[in-house]
């Protein structure tokens, strides 16, 4: 059986940095589409980034504004969104979803997802 398990969310206060991880098993990332997508109080889920193809090409959410980077570590069979100067409007869960056949992270239901991870950015 195939899954992804996300990690390294916690509770920062404002301006500091995060790192998540989202680690597949039973699947090769670097042949599927990976997202971040997170759920925000109050807001509709949101796409945070998305790397797929080799070279991998990468976009974000408009909001991020240069804070986030997504990479991918083929030997560790991981995913990594580095999070910079990070705000409380970023508290909500993080999750990854990997997509199969395509370059985009559409976030649809054909797409497996993690369990997801808790940010807290607060004072």
């Amino acid at each position: 059986q195939s899954q992804l398990v996300e990690s390294g969310g916690d509770s920062v206060q404002p301006g500091g940095t995060l790192t998540l991880s989202c680690t597949g098993s039973g699947l090769t990332l670097e042949h599927y589409a990976v997202g971040w997508f997170r759920q925000v109080s109050g807001k509709e889920r949101e796409r945070v980034s998305c790397i797929s193809g080799s070279p991998p090409t990468r976009y974000y959410g408009g909001f991020v504004n240069g804070r986030f980077t997504t990479s991918r570590d083929s030997a560790k069979n991981t995913v990594y969104l580095q999070m910079n100067d990070l705000k409380p409007e970023d508290t909500g869960v993080y999750y990854c979803a990997a997509e199969a056949y395509t370059y985009y992270c559409s976030g649809t239901h054909n797409a497996q997802w993690g369990q997801g991870t808790q940010v807290t950015v607060s004072s």
